[in-house]
Protein backbone atom coordinates (compact mmCIF):
# COMPACT_ATOMS: atom_id res chain seq x y z
CA UNK A 1 0.00 0.00 0.00
CA UNK A 2 1.24 3.21 -1.07
CA UNK A 3 1.65 6.29 1.54
CA UNK A 4 -1.93 7.82 -0.29
CA UNK A 5 -3.46 4.80 1.44
CA UNK A 6 -2.33 5.11 4.81
CA UNK A 7 -4.15 6.98 7.48
CA UNK A 8 -3.19 10.28 8.65
CA UNK A 9 -2.25 10.99 12.28
CA UNK A 10 -1.75 15.13 12.71
CA UNK A 11 -1.00 16.55 15.83
CA UNK A 12 -4.15 16.90 18.18
CA UNK A 13 -6.36 19.72 16.98
CA UNK A 14 -6.89 21.05 20.48
CA UNK A 15 -10.88 21.28 19.62
CA UNK A 16 -12.92 20.13 23.11
CA UNK A 17 -14.56 16.85 23.22
CA UNK A 18 -18.21 19.87 23.34
CA UNK A 19 -16.63 20.93 20.03
CA UNK A 20 -16.29 17.93 18.29
CA UNK A 21 -19.48 16.90 19.36
CA UNK A 22 -21.26 19.57 17.56
CA UNK A 23 -19.05 19.32 14.59
CA UNK A 24 -18.88 15.47 14.40
CA UNK A 25 -22.09 15.09 12.03
CA UNK A 26 -20.95 17.23 9.18
CA UNK A 27 -17.90 15.76 9.09
CA UNK A 28 -18.74 11.99 9.37
CA UNK A 29 -21.51 12.27 6.55
CA UNK A 30 -19.09 13.63 4.11
CA UNK A 31 -17.11 10.17 4.66
CA UNK A 32 -20.77 8.48 4.68
CA UNK A 33 -21.75 9.72 1.42
CA UNK A 34 -18.33 8.90 -0.21
CA UNK A 35 -18.99 5.29 0.73
CA UNK A 36 -22.45 5.60 -0.01
CA UNK A 37 -22.22 6.48 -3.42
CA UNK A 38 -19.55 4.06 -4.22
CA UNK A 39 -20.96 1.46 -3.68
CA UNK A 40 -23.65 2.47 -5.35
CA UNK A 41 -21.95 2.82 -7.99
CA UNK A 42 -19.93 -0.61 -7.70
CA UNK A 43 -23.83 -2.16 -8.20
CA UNK A 44 -24.08 0.10 -11.78
CA UNK A 45 -21.04 -2.14 -13.04
CA UNK A 46 -22.21 -5.02 -11.35
CA UNK A 47 -25.85 -6.16 -11.48
CA UNK A 48 -25.81 -4.10 -15.47
CA UNK A 49 -24.56 -8.06 -16.02
CA UNK A 50 -27.69 -9.03 -14.30
CA UNK A 51 -30.12 -7.00 -16.95
CA UNK A 52 -28.16 -7.40 -19.58
CA UNK A 53 -28.76 -11.46 -19.64
CA UNK A 54 -31.68 -11.61 -22.12
CA UNK A 55 -30.10 -9.57 -24.71
CA UNK A 56 -27.06 -11.53 -24.30
CA UNK A 57 -28.64 -14.29 -24.88
CA UNK A 58 -31.07 -12.86 -27.87
CA UNK A 59 -27.95 -10.71 -29.43
CA UNK A 60 -25.20 -12.76 -29.34
CA UNK A 61 -26.52 -16.69 -28.04
CA UNK A 62 -24.95 -16.74 -24.62
CA UNK A 63 -26.71 -19.70 -23.49
CA UNK A 64 -27.94 -19.75 -19.34
CA UNK A 65 -25.18 -22.07 -18.48
CA UNK A 66 -22.59 -19.51 -20.00
CA UNK A 67 -24.24 -16.78 -18.03
CA UNK A 68 -23.96 -18.90 -15.37
CA UNK A 69 -20.37 -19.81 -15.97
CA UNK A 70 -19.39 -15.64 -16.36
CA UNK A 71 -21.59 -14.94 -13.08
CA UNK A 72 -19.66 -18.19 -11.08
CA UNK A 73 -16.25 -16.57 -11.95
CA UNK A 74 -17.53 -12.78 -10.45
CA UNK A 75 -18.43 -14.76 -7.99
CA UNK A 76 -15.18 -16.72 -6.83
CA UNK A 77 -12.85 -13.73 -7.51
CA UNK A 78 -15.27 -11.47 -5.67
CA UNK A 79 -15.52 -13.98 -2.57
CA UNK A 80 -12.04 -14.57 -2.39
CA UNK A 81 -11.17 -11.03 -2.61
CA UNK A 82 -13.32 -10.06 0.42
CA UNK A 83 -11.17 -11.63 2.68
CA UNK A 84 -8.09 -11.56 0.85
CA UNK A 85 -8.63 -7.72 0.58
CA UNK A 86 -10.27 -7.08 3.56
CA UNK A 87 -6.88 -8.16 5.74
CA UNK A 88 -5.13 -6.20 3.54
CA UNK A 89 -6.86 -2.81 3.91
CA UNK A 90 -7.78 -3.29 7.43
CA UNK A 91 -5.89 -0.14 9.46
CA UNK A 92 -5.33 1.49 6.08
CA UNK A 93 -7.94 4.38 4.91
CA UNK A 94 -10.60 2.07 3.65
CA UNK A 95 -12.42 5.39 2.37
CA UNK A 96 -9.83 5.73 -0.09
CA UNK A 97 -8.77 2.50 -1.51
CA UNK A 98 -12.65 1.83 -2.01
CA UNK A 99 -12.98 4.78 -4.12
CA UNK A 100 -9.82 3.51 -6.13
CA UNK A 101 -11.15 0.08 -6.51
CA UNK A 102 -14.44 1.21 -8.27
CA UNK A 103 -12.39 3.24 -10.78
CA UNK A 104 -10.17 -0.10 -11.43
CA UNK A 105 -13.61 -2.32 -11.31
CA UNK A 106 -15.14 -0.10 -13.79
CA UNK A 107 -12.53 0.18 -16.14
CA UNK A 108 -13.07 -3.91 -16.19
CA UNK A 109 -16.61 -3.32 -17.18
CA UNK A 110 -15.48 -0.57 -19.91
CA UNK A 111 -13.14 -3.22 -21.11
CA UNK A 112 -15.96 -6.21 -21.54
CA UNK A 113 -18.47 -3.64 -23.49
CA UNK A 114 -15.09 -2.60 -25.78
CA UNK A 115 -14.66 -6.62 -26.24
CA UNK A 116 -18.09 -6.95 -26.98
CA UNK A 117 -17.98 -4.58 -29.94
CA UNK A 118 -14.73 -5.24 -31.50
CA UNK A 119 -14.82 -9.82 -30.96
CA UNK A 120 -17.97 -10.10 -30.64
CA UNK A 121 -18.60 -13.02 -27.71
CA UNK A 122 -16.06 -14.63 -26.37
CA UNK A 123 -16.80 -16.55 -23.48
CA UNK A 124 -13.54 -17.24 -21.97
CA UNK A 125 -12.77 -13.03 -22.21
CA UNK A 126 -15.95 -12.47 -20.65
CA UNK A 127 -15.23 -14.84 -17.59
CA UNK A 128 -11.76 -12.97 -17.01
CA UNK A 129 -12.93 -9.52 -16.93
CA UNK A 130 -15.88 -10.37 -14.78
CA UNK A 131 -13.76 -12.32 -12.75
CA UNK A 132 -11.53 -9.28 -12.56
CA UNK A 133 -14.67 -6.94 -11.57
CA UNK A 134 -15.42 -9.59 -9.03
CA UNK A 135 -12.01 -8.92 -7.40
CA UNK A 136 -11.80 -5.35 -7.52
CA UNK A 137 -15.30 -4.96 -5.82
CA UNK A 138 -14.87 -7.22 -3.15
CA UNK A 139 -13.40 -4.76 -0.72
CA UNK A 140 -16.62 -2.48 -1.43
CA UNK A 141 -18.52 -3.87 1.59
CA UNK A 142 -15.99 -4.75 4.21
CA UNK A 143 -14.30 -1.01 3.61
CA UNK A 144 -17.63 0.62 3.96
CA UNK A 145 -18.34 -0.90 7.40
CA UNK A 146 -14.57 -0.14 8.62
CA UNK A 147 -15.09 3.50 7.97
CA UNK A 148 -18.18 3.94 9.23
CA UNK A 149 -17.70 1.74 12.60
CA UNK A 150 -14.75 4.12 13.38
CA UNK A 151 -16.66 6.98 12.91
CA UNK A 152 -19.77 5.96 14.64
CA UNK A 153 -21.05 5.38 18.57
CA UNK A 154 -22.34 2.08 19.06
CA UNK A 155 -25.51 3.04 20.05
CA UNK A 156 -26.11 4.12 16.47
CA UNK A 157 -23.80 1.79 14.27
CA UNK A 158 -26.91 -0.06 13.33
CA UNK A 159 -29.01 2.47 11.69
CA UNK A 160 -25.72 3.98 9.63
CA UNK A 161 -24.77 0.98 8.89
CA UNK A 162 -28.23 -0.10 7.97
CA UNK A 163 -28.55 3.13 5.91
CA UNK A 164 -25.33 3.06 4.09
CA UNK A 165 -26.33 -0.78 2.54
CA UNK A 166 -29.21 0.82 1.48
CA UNK A 167 -26.69 2.05 -1.08
CA UNK A 168 -26.57 -0.62 -3.15
CA UNK A 169 -30.28 -1.31 -3.18
CA UNK A 170 -30.94 1.85 -4.94
CA UNK A 171 -27.49 0.95 -7.33
CA UNK A 172 -28.95 -2.10 -7.80
CA UNK A 173 -32.31 -0.65 -8.42
CA UNK A 174 -30.78 1.50 -10.98
CA UNK A 175 -28.64 -0.66 -12.72
CA UNK A 176 -30.71 -1.97 -15.28
CA UNK A 177 -33.31 1.18 -15.88
CA UNK A 178 -29.77 3.05 -16.34
CA UNK A 179 -27.78 0.51 -18.29
CA UNK A 180 -31.01 -0.07 -20.64
CA UNK A 181 -31.38 3.56 -21.04
CA UNK A 182 -27.70 4.03 -21.94
CA UNK A 183 -27.85 1.52 -24.92
CA UNK A 184 -30.86 2.90 -26.59
CA UNK A 185 -29.87 6.51 -26.07
CA UNK A 186 -26.13 5.74 -27.16
CA UNK A 187 -25.82 2.44 -29.21
CA UNK A 188 -29.14 1.98 -30.45
CA UNK A 189 -30.26 -0.45 -28.71
CA UNK A 190 -27.23 -3.05 -28.83
CA UNK A 191 -26.40 -4.60 -25.53
CA UNK A 192 -22.92 -3.18 -25.54
CA UNK A 193 -23.94 0.45 -23.99
CA UNK A 194 -25.19 -1.69 -21.14
CA UNK A 195 -21.28 -2.18 -20.59
CA UNK A 196 -19.76 0.98 -21.39
CA UNK A 197 -21.88 4.17 -20.23
CA UNK A 198 -22.47 2.50 -16.77
CA UNK A 199 -18.64 2.25 -16.34
CA UNK A 200 -17.99 5.85 -17.20
CA UNK A 201 -19.94 6.77 -14.66
CA UNK A 202 -18.58 4.32 -12.63
CA UNK A 203 -14.90 6.12 -13.15
CA UNK A 204 -16.27 9.78 -12.29
CA UNK A 205 -17.46 8.43 -9.36
CA UNK A 206 -14.78 6.82 -8.18
CA UNK A 207 -11.88 9.35 -8.75
CA UNK A 208 -13.86 12.20 -6.47
CA UNK A 209 -14.26 9.77 -3.62
CA UNK A 210 -10.71 10.16 -3.49
CA UNK A 211 -10.45 13.42 -2.33
CA UNK A 212 -13.74 14.38 -0.30
CA UNK A 213 -13.71 13.49 3.52
CA UNK A 214 -11.96 11.65 6.04
CA UNK A 215 -11.79 8.08 6.99
CA UNK A 216 -11.75 8.73 10.90
CA UNK A 217 -11.95 11.43 13.08
CA UNK A 218 -8.60 10.99 14.25
CA UNK A 219 -7.53 12.18 10.38
CA UNK A 220 -8.50 15.37 11.91
CA UNK A 221 -6.64 16.01 15.09
CA UNK A 222 -9.77 14.83 16.95
CA UNK A 223 -10.29 11.99 19.55
CA UNK A 224 -11.78 8.63 18.78
CA UNK A 225 -15.50 7.89 18.36
CA UNK A 226 -15.48 6.58 22.01
CA UNK A 227 -13.67 9.51 23.91
CA UNK A 228 -16.23 11.85 21.65
CA UNK A 229 -19.10 10.06 22.64
CA UNK A 230 -18.72 8.95 26.26
CA UNK A 231 -18.45 5.31 25.37
CA UNK A 232 -16.03 3.21 27.65
CA UNK A 233 -13.41 1.22 24.85
CA UNK A 234 -14.50 -2.51 24.45
CA UNK A 235 -11.82 -4.79 26.02
CA UNK A 236 -11.44 -6.58 22.73
CA UNK A 237 -10.36 -3.24 21.06
CA UNK A 238 -7.99 -2.07 24.03
CA UNK A 239 -6.45 -5.83 23.98
CA UNK A 240 -5.95 -5.70 20.02
CA UNK A 241 -3.99 -2.11 20.23
CA UNK A 242 -0.49 -3.22 20.30
CA UNK A 243 -0.99 -7.02 18.85
CA UNK A 244 0.23 -7.92 14.74
CA UNK A 245 -2.49 -7.90 12.33
CA UNK A 246 -1.75 -11.62 12.14
CA UNK A 247 -2.55 -11.78 15.93
CA UNK A 248 -6.10 -10.07 15.42
CA UNK A 249 -6.50 -12.04 12.71
CA UNK A 250 -6.09 -15.68 14.56
CA UNK A 251 -7.49 -14.81 17.76
CA UNK A 252 -10.34 -12.90 16.83
CA UNK A 253 -11.47 -14.19 13.52
CA UNK A 254 -9.82 -17.72 13.00
CA UNK A 255 -10.66 -18.71 16.45
CA UNK A 256 -14.03 -17.08 16.62
CA UNK A 257 -16.93 -19.55 16.43
CA UNK A 258 -19.45 -16.18 16.44
CA UNK A 259 -17.73 -15.59 13.06
CA UNK A 260 -17.64 -19.12 11.81
CA UNK A 261 -21.28 -19.12 12.39
CA UNK A 262 -22.45 -16.19 10.77
CA UNK A 263 -20.11 -17.50 8.10
CA UNK A 264 -22.39 -20.21 7.13
CA UNK A 265 -25.42 -18.42 7.68
CA UNK A 266 -24.79 -15.93 5.52
CA UNK A 267 -24.27 -19.01 2.49
CA UNK A 268 -27.80 -19.69 3.18
CA UNK A 269 -29.12 -16.22 3.02
CA UNK A 270 -27.32 -15.96 -0.38
CA UNK A 271 -28.59 -18.22 -1.54
CA UNK A 272 -32.35 -17.47 -0.39
CA UNK A 273 -31.34 -13.89 -1.94
CA UNK A 274 -29.13 -14.49 -5.37
CA UNK A 275 -31.56 -17.22 -6.25
CA UNK A 276 -34.51 -14.46 -5.82
CA UNK A 277 -32.99 -11.75 -7.18
CA UNK A 278 -30.28 -12.68 -10.00
CA UNK A 279 -33.11 -15.07 -11.66
CA UNK A 280 -36.33 -13.05 -11.44
CA UNK A 281 -35.47 -11.61 -14.85
CA UNK A 282 -34.65 -14.64 -16.55
CA UNK A 283 -37.44 -16.56 -14.24
CA UNK A 284 -40.78 -14.21 -15.43
CA UNK A 285 -39.26 -14.32 -19.12
CA UNK A 286 -39.73 -18.25 -19.83
CA UNK A 287 -42.73 -19.01 -17.42
CA UNK A 288 -44.88 -16.07 -17.40
CA UNK A 289 -43.52 -14.67 -20.77
CA UNK A 290 -42.66 -11.28 -19.60
CA UNK A 291 -41.17 -9.19 -22.48
CA UNK A 292 -37.85 -7.26 -21.96
CA UNK A 293 -38.40 -4.24 -19.89
CA UNK A 294 -40.97 -5.83 -17.49
CA UNK A 295 -38.38 -8.55 -16.53
CA UNK A 296 -35.60 -5.76 -16.08
CA UNK A 297 -38.05 -4.20 -13.80
CA UNK A 298 -38.25 -6.88 -11.65
CA UNK A 299 -34.86 -5.95 -10.38
CA UNK A 300 -35.80 -2.72 -9.91
CA UNK A 301 -39.01 -4.16 -7.59
CA UNK A 302 -37.04 -6.39 -5.63
CA UNK A 303 -33.93 -3.80 -4.94
CA UNK A 304 -36.97 -0.81 -4.36
CA UNK A 305 -38.29 -3.32 -1.37
CA UNK A 306 -34.37 -3.86 -0.25
CA UNK A 307 -33.79 -0.11 0.13
CA UNK A 308 -36.70 -0.18 3.04
CA UNK A 309 -35.38 -2.76 4.40
CA UNK A 310 -31.80 -0.87 4.49
CA UNK A 311 -33.34 2.11 5.84
CA UNK A 312 -35.60 0.13 8.73
CA UNK A 313 -34.22 -3.08 9.99
CA UNK A 314 -30.64 -1.81 11.58
CA UNK A 315 -32.64 1.21 13.28
CA UNK A 316 -35.03 -1.86 14.39
CA UNK A 317 -31.83 -3.43 15.78
CA UNK A 318 -30.67 -0.35 17.48
CA UNK A 319 -34.16 0.23 18.63
CA UNK A 320 -34.49 -3.92 20.20
CA UNK A 321 -31.10 -3.07 22.22
CA UNK A 322 -28.76 -4.35 19.61
CA UNK A 323 -30.44 -7.52 19.36
CA UNK A 324 -29.13 -7.97 15.77
CA UNK A 325 -29.64 -11.91 14.98
CA UNK A 326 -32.88 -12.14 16.91
CA UNK A 327 -34.70 -9.88 14.33
CA UNK A 328 -32.67 -11.36 11.60
CA UNK A 329 -34.91 -14.50 12.77
CA UNK A 330 -38.21 -12.73 12.56
CA UNK A 331 -37.33 -11.53 9.41
CA UNK A 332 -36.66 -14.72 8.10
CA UNK A 333 -39.84 -16.14 9.08
CA UNK A 334 -41.79 -13.45 7.08
CA UNK A 335 -40.33 -15.12 3.91
CA UNK A 336 -41.81 -18.47 3.85
CA UNK A 337 -45.22 -16.29 3.41
CA UNK A 338 -43.43 -14.05 0.62
CA UNK A 339 -41.51 -16.89 -0.98
CA UNK A 340 -44.78 -18.82 -1.79
CA UNK A 341 -46.62 -15.62 -2.90
CA UNK A 342 -44.01 -15.43 -5.48
CA UNK A 343 -44.09 -18.82 -6.43
CA UNK A 344 -47.79 -18.42 -7.29
CA UNK A 345 -47.49 -14.89 -8.65
CA UNK A 346 -49.13 -14.77 -11.91
CA UNK A 347 -49.57 -11.48 -12.94
CA UNK A 348 -46.96 -8.39 -13.73
CA UNK A 349 -48.49 -6.79 -10.36
CA UNK A 350 -48.60 -9.99 -8.18
CA UNK A 351 -45.23 -10.77 -9.64
CA UNK A 352 -43.99 -7.35 -8.56
CA UNK A 353 -45.45 -7.02 -5.50
CA UNK A 354 -43.85 -10.03 -4.27
CA UNK A 355 -40.69 -9.41 -4.92
CA UNK A 356 -40.84 -5.78 -3.45
CA UNK A 357 -42.01 -8.07 -0.03
CA UNK A 358 -38.69 -9.90 -0.61
CA UNK A 359 -36.36 -7.42 -0.86
CA UNK A 360 -38.16 -5.83 2.20
CA UNK A 361 -37.33 -9.52 3.85
CA UNK A 362 -34.03 -11.16 3.00
CA UNK A 363 -32.06 -7.90 3.13
CA UNK A 364 -32.88 -7.85 6.69
CA UNK A 365 -30.58 -10.84 8.07
CA UNK A 366 -28.59 -10.22 4.98
CA UNK A 367 -28.08 -6.43 6.46
CA UNK A 368 -28.04 -7.82 9.85
CA UNK A 369 -25.35 -10.57 10.17
CA UNK A 370 -23.03 -8.23 8.80
CA UNK A 371 -24.15 -5.58 12.00
CA UNK A 372 -23.97 -8.68 14.03
CA UNK A 373 -20.38 -9.39 13.66
CA UNK A 374 -19.12 -5.63 14.28
CA UNK A 375 -20.09 -6.84 18.13
CA UNK A 376 -17.70 -10.31 18.49
CA UNK A 377 -14.71 -8.54 16.75
CA UNK A 378 -12.66 -5.44 17.38
CA UNK A 379 -12.29 -1.96 15.40
CA UNK A 380 -8.97 -3.27 13.66
CA UNK A 381 -10.61 -6.52 12.42
CA UNK A 382 -13.53 -5.11 10.90
CA UNK A 383 -12.67 -5.41 7.09
CA UNK A 384 -11.53 -8.99 7.32
CA UNK A 385 -14.52 -9.88 9.70
CA UNK A 386 -16.84 -8.94 7.23
CA UNK A 387 -14.67 -9.92 4.20
CA UNK A 388 -14.32 -13.60 5.54
CA UNK A 389 -18.60 -13.56 6.00
CA UNK A 390 -18.76 -12.26 2.32
CA UNK A 391 -15.91 -14.79 1.32
CA UNK A 392 -18.53 -17.16 2.42
CA UNK A 393 -22.10 -15.77 0.76
CA UNK A 394 -20.16 -15.37 -2.73
CA UNK A 395 -17.62 -18.67 -2.47
CA UNK A 396 -20.54 -20.94 -1.66
CA UNK A 397 -24.29 -19.17 -1.35
CA UNK A 398 -23.89 -16.85 -4.54
CA UNK A 399 -22.03 -19.66 -6.52
CA UNK A 400 -24.96 -22.01 -6.01
CA UNK A 401 -27.25 -19.94 -6.37
CA UNK A 402 -26.29 -19.12 -10.01
CA UNK A 403 -24.23 -22.05 -11.33
CA UNK A 404 -26.28 -24.60 -9.09
CA UNK A 405 -29.88 -22.71 -9.56
CA UNK A 406 -28.89 -23.10 -13.48
CA UNK A 407 -28.42 -26.39 -13.69
CA UNK A 408 -31.98 -27.13 -11.91
CA UNK A 409 -33.74 -24.43 -13.96
CA UNK A 410 -32.30 -24.44 -17.58
CA UNK A 411 -34.81 -27.10 -19.81
CA UNK A 412 -31.95 -27.91 -21.53
CA UNK A 413 -30.81 -29.72 -19.01
CA UNK A 414 -31.33 -32.76 -17.02
CA UNK A 415 -31.03 -31.08 -13.72
CA UNK A 416 -29.24 -31.86 -10.38
CA UNK A 417 -29.19 -34.62 -7.88
CA UNK A 418 -28.56 -34.02 -4.54
CA UNK A 419 -28.94 -36.85 -1.99
CA UNK A 420 -30.93 -38.81 -4.33
CA UNK A 421 -33.51 -36.64 -5.43
CA UNK A 422 -33.46 -35.14 -8.76
CA UNK A 423 -34.28 -31.46 -8.87
CA UNK A 424 -35.53 -29.81 -12.34
CA UNK A 425 -37.25 -26.94 -13.17
CA UNK A 426 -37.94 -23.48 -11.36
CA UNK A 427 -40.62 -25.15 -8.99
CA UNK A 428 -37.66 -27.38 -7.50
CA UNK A 429 -35.62 -24.09 -7.50
CA UNK A 430 -38.25 -23.21 -4.96
CA UNK A 431 -37.47 -26.33 -2.53
CA UNK A 432 -33.87 -25.01 -2.40
CA UNK A 433 -35.02 -21.58 -1.03
CA UNK A 434 -37.19 -23.18 1.30
CA UNK A 435 -34.45 -25.57 2.72
CA UNK A 436 -31.79 -22.57 2.63
CA UNK A 437 -34.32 -20.23 4.66
CA UNK A 438 -34.73 -23.29 7.31
CA UNK A 439 -31.02 -23.71 8.17
CA UNK A 440 -30.45 -19.96 8.23
CA UNK A 441 -32.70 -20.00 11.09
CA UNK A 442 -31.92 -22.54 12.95
CA UNK A 443 -27.99 -20.74 12.60
CA UNK A 444 -29.10 -17.45 13.56
CA UNK A 445 -31.62 -18.79 16.40
CA UNK A 446 -28.01 -19.88 17.78
CA UNK A 447 -26.19 -16.48 17.28
CA UNK A 448 -29.02 -14.38 19.03
CA UNK A 449 -28.26 -16.46 22.12
CA UNK A 450 -24.22 -15.62 22.06
CA UNK A 451 -25.39 -11.82 21.35
CA UNK A 452 -27.53 -12.00 24.20
CA UNK A 453 -25.08 -12.80 26.38
CA UNK A 454 -22.78 -10.31 24.51
CA UNK A 455 -25.42 -7.63 25.40
CA UNK A 456 -25.58 -8.24 29.15
CA UNK A 457 -21.95 -8.30 29.96
CA UNK A 458 -21.41 -5.11 27.56
CA UNK A 459 -23.91 -3.17 29.86
CA UNK A 460 -22.59 -4.66 33.21
CA UNK A 461 -19.01 -2.61 31.88
CA UNK A 462 -20.68 0.38 31.15
CA UNK A 463 -22.43 0.48 34.23
CA UNK A 464 -19.23 -0.27 36.40
CA UNK A 465 -18.08 2.68 34.27
CA UNK A 466 -20.45 4.93 35.08
CA UNK A 467 -20.52 3.97 38.78
CA UNK A 468 -16.40 4.36 38.49
CA UNK A 469 -17.03 7.67 36.74
CA UNK A 470 -16.90 10.90 39.60
CA UNK A 471 -19.32 13.28 39.70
Amino acid sequence: MTPFFSLQRPPHSGLSLDEQRRRWLGQFLKSFFVVFVVYLCMYLVRNNFKAAQPLLKEQYGLSTLELGYIGLAFSITYGIGKTLLGYLIDGRNTKKIISFLLVLASLTVLGLGITLSVFGSHVGIFVALWGLNGLFQSAGGPGSYSTITSWTPREQRGRYLGFWNASHNIGGALAGVIALWGANMFFGGNVIGMFVFPALIGIAIGVAGMFIGKNDSQELGWNTSEEIFGEPVEVRNVASADMSKFAIFKKYIMLNPWIWLLCVANVFTYIIRIGIDNWAPLYVTETLNFSTEAAVNTIFFFEIGAFFASMSWGYISDLAGGRRALVAVIAMLGLFLAIGFYQSAESTLQVNSSLFILGALIFGPQLLIGISLVGFVPKKAISVANGMTGTFGYLFGDSIAKVGLAMVADPERDGLEIFGHLLHGWGAMFTVLYASLVIGIAIMVIVALGEERQIRRLRADDELARTATPH
